[in-house]
C-alpha cells in the first residue's frame, strides 16, 4: 500500500518508537526491503536519492507498483532533493513524500526555499521532510557544535516552513564512522519537548544498537539506514561457497542480506506488528 508519511509517522510519534528508512537503489533491494516490511508487519519507508538512481522516473514506476500490492503501508521519499529540478522529478516518479535539502544554506534562504517547495508538494498530496543543521560525513564535525540543530531555529524553522517532519543533527553522521558516534540525547530531548512534528535521523548506519534504539524510544520517528544494510547484503554473499552453481544465487544472496538487516531494525525500533 503506497501512502505519505503523515500518519505512519505521527503514529510513531504518539507511541514512541521510529520507522526505519531504507535506500534502495534496484529492482533486487527494493523487493527485499517490502518482504522485510511484510514479514515483520511492519510500516516502512524506502529512500531513494537522484545520485543513485540517475532515471528517476522510470524507477519510480517500479516501485510504485511494487509497493502498491504490498499489504503493508510503504512510503517512497526522494531522499536529499538538493535541487528544484530534483524534487519536481520525484513528484513526477510518484514519490509520496520529498525530503528538501536546503541545509547547506543560511537560515532564512532555506526556509524560504523550503517553504516555497512545500506549497507544491502539499498540493500533490505529498508530505515534505527538511534537514536543519547538518549531517557530514564520517562524523567530519564531530566536535563542532555549531553544526548541531538549534532549538530555538528548529521552532522557527517548522512554523514557518509547515513541513510535516525535520531531520535533525544531534551528532550522527553519513557513511562510514571516523572514531565513535557521539549522540546528544539531552538536544533530542529538547528537540522533542520543542516541536509537534516527527524528527527524523540521518546516518543512522554504524551509529550503534543502543544508541538507534534510545532514538527510536526517546523522539526519534524515522531513522535513515545505507550503509549497514549494504555491508549485509556483502556479507550474506562472501559468506557463500560460489565456485559451483550457487554463483547463480548472487542477486538473491545479496536480498537476502538485505532484508534481514530491514528486520532487525525493524524490530530494534519497535516498528513491528505496528
Amino acid at each position: 500500500m503506497l501512502v505519505n508519511m503523515k500518519a505512519m509517522l505521527e503514529k510513531a510519534m504518539n507511541e514512541n518508537y521510529a520507522v526505519p528508512a531504507c535506500n534502495v537503489d534496484n529492482e533486487h533491494n527494493l523487493r527485499a526491503a517490502i518482504q522485510a516490511a511484510e514479514e515483520t508487519n511492519s510500516p516502512l519507508i524506502l529512500n531513494v536519492t537522484p545520485v543513485a538512481n540517475p532515471d528517476i522516473i522510470y524507477f519510480g514506476r517500479i516501485a510504485t507498483d511494487l509497493i502498491r500490492q504490498s499489504k503493508c503501508s510503504i512510503a517512497l521519499n526522494l531522499d536529499h532533493g538538493k535541487t528544484f529540478e530534483a524534487c519536481i522529478a520525484g513528484l513526477r516518479a510518484g514519490f509520496t513524500n520529498i525530503m528538501i535539502d536546503r541545509s547547506t544554506l543560511p537560515l532564512n534562504e532555506n526556509i524560504e526555499q523550503v517553504k516555497e517547495m512545500v506549497k507544491i508538494v502539499h498540493s500533490q498530496g505529498c508530505t515534505v521532510e527538511a534537514e536543519l543543521g547538518h549531517v557530514g560525513f564520517g562524523q567530519e564535525e564531530k566536535n563542532d557544535r555549531s553544526v548541531l540543530t538549534r532549538v530555538d531555529e528548529a521552532i522557527e524553522f517548522v512554523e514557518r516552513t509547515q513541513i510535516d517532519a525535520l531531520a535533525v543533527a544531534i551528532g550522527t553522521a553519513h557513511g562510514v564512522y571516523q572514531g565513535e558516534p557521539h549522540i546528544q540525547f539531552d538536544l533530542l530531548h529538547e528537540l522533542r519537548s520543542a516541536l509537534p512534528i516527527p524528527l527524523v535521523l540521518h546516518g543512522g548506519s554504524g551509529t550503534g544498537d543502543q544508541n538507534l534504539k534510545r532514538c527510536a524510544h526517546e523522539g526519534i520517528n524515522k531513522i535513515n539506514l545505507s550503509n549497514d544494510l549494504k555491508r549485509s547484503a556483502i556479507a550474506n554473499l562472501i559468506c557463500r561457497d560460489l565456485s559451483g552453481n550457487e554463483v547463480y544465487n548472487l542477486y538473491p544472496l545479496l536480498a537476502e542480506g538485505f532484508k534481514n538487516k530491514i528486520e532487525y531494525y525493524i524490530k530494534l525500533f519497535g516498528c513491528s506488528q505496528k
